[in-house]
């Protein structure tokens, strides 16, 4: 397909997306059939996930009280995704996206499996919830690029921004109850069935997985690995806009996320709420992370504003956070999550899809790598110094020095637009998802309606 008919393309599908009422607007996506079979499937299995991402926090600190152990779990988890992430890139890049999407919820399924067995015959130790996590986390560093890379071949570039959108909607919907769920069950029956009812959960996305009818052809190169590797890692650093983008993700998912990792502690130690206080702290950031994403869904306009918008979320997850780390109230924090989750998953999926719409189909699994990297990789290292800094200073100040970090780092990120949005520009063009216009500024501000 040439350039120009791209273009009339994506023009076309934004000026019906305008006469189209704002739910379907919201929900365009979903007219693809591979993806509502990815939907669907993904929704049951995510929620599978988030019960045992609570129910496993929960398990390590109620085994060891220990709020170091419970970072170190979390570095356990994700510290593969930042070392091998570059691998599953160049996978995403080279093999049937589908296959290797199949494959790596196969693994999944099996290593929760095993950990519910552990957990039903009470013979779990913490080395072996270490084990198991780290494990995952090697799953990880090939779903996450592979399952990014694969959108694009579910819904076409036309619906990209919205696909991803819906994806963080459904990623935080299972959020919401997943850790209602997982509450519930551990006060009532232990961890276990949390483990257990994730990986009966991937059966739902593995069927659906393989009832789609998509073309995801291998892509062949003529230079070795590493150096499809190196070229990745070389074009994301030679593009400045990019570069950015992936540099003020990782510095959130460094200092920010911490606070999820910490929860535990804050559930017990500070606002005296127990596994059930738990479930209800997870589950709030989980509704502002829904509406975070399902604003981004609802958006019309193209890519227009998405930089300011990323900017005024970095700083308003900064301050919430700071807000929450001080209050010794239940339901007030509760309360500061709210905004935390929105402004976080805000941030996150519109910097995706600025950084989906501007990358070259060639290279998508190559940066989409570099994004996990970013996003899941730095995240250990976040958690494992937040766990330490702790242990030491307590939760409270830890978090709070995080939300002061986010909001610095809005600031900067803010003040680069100008000299960024030029590139982006030329960028968004060459992707075909632009048509020329001036609405693909990243600076420009969004539509009015």
């Amino acid at each position: 397909m040439t350039e120009e008919k791209i273009s009339v393309t994506a023009e076309e599908t934004a000026a019906t997306a305008k006469r189209l009422p704002k739910w379907a607007t919201t929900l365009r996506a979903l007219r693809h059939r591979n993806f509502q079979l990815f939907f669907s499937g993904q929704l049951i299995s995510l929620i599978g996930t988030w019960m045992q991402t609570v129910a496993q926090a929960w398990l390590v600190y109620r085994m060891t009280k220990s709020a170091l152990l419970l970072g170190s779990v979390g570095f356990a988890s994700q510290i593969p995704v930042f070392l091998i992430a570059p691998f599953g890139g160049i996978t995403a890049d080279r093999t049937n996206r589908q296959r290797l999407v199949i494959t790596t919820q196969i693994c999944a399924m099996i290593l929760a499996g095993i950990l519910a067995l552990l957990c039903l015959s009470g013979r779990v130790q913490v080395w072996h919830i270490f084990g198991l996590a780290a494990l995952l986390g090697v799953v990880n560093a090939f779903d996450i690029p592979g399952r990014q890379a694969f959108l694009v071949d579910m819904v076409g570039k036309e619906d990209l921004m919205n696909a991803i959108a819906l994806n963080s909607s459904m990623f935080n919907g299972a959020r919401v109850i997943g850790p209602a769920i997982a509450g519930i069950l551990v006060a009532k029956i232990g961890e276990g069935w949390c483990f257990a009812a994730n990986s009966l959960s991937y059966i739902a996305v593995i069927v659906g997985l393989l009832l789609m009818r998509v073309h995801s052809a291998p892509r062949s190169s003529q230079h070795s690995p590493i150096e499809d590797i190196i070229e990745g890692f070389r074009w994301v650093n030679q593009t400045r806009i990019i570069r950015a983008l992936l540099l003020l993700i990782g510095l959130v998912s460094l200092v920010a996320m911490p606070y999820t990792v910490l929860m535990p502690v804050f559930a017990d130690k500070v606002l005296h709420g127990g596994a059930r206080g738990l479930g209800i702290l997870m589950g709030a950031t989980g509704v502002g992370a829904l509406f975070g994403a399902l604003t981004l869904a609802a958006k019309t306009g193209g890519v227009k504003g998405l930089g300011r918008w990323v900017a005024i979320s970095c700083a308003s997850l900064g301050i919430s956070l700071f807000c929450f780390s001080f209050s010794h109230t239940f339901w007030l924090s509760v309360l500061f999550l709210l905004p935390a989750g929105y402004s976080m998953m805000l941030q996150m999926a519109c910097s995706n899809t600025l950084i989906q719409t501007m990358v070259p189909d060639q290279l998508r699994g190559r940066v989409m790598s570099v994004y996990s990297m970013m996003f899941m990789g730095m995240a250990p290292f976040g958690a494992f110094f937040g766990g330490a800094l702790a242990h030491r200073i307590g939760a409270p100040i830890t978090v709070a020095i995080g939300g002061v970090t986010c909001f610095l780092g809005a600031v900067w990120f803010g003040r680069s637009l100008p000299e960024l949005r030029i590139e982006a520009r030329r960028l968004i063009v060459a992707q075909g998802l632009a048509g020329g216009e001036p609405a693909a500024e990243l600076n420009a501000q969004p539509v009015e309606e």
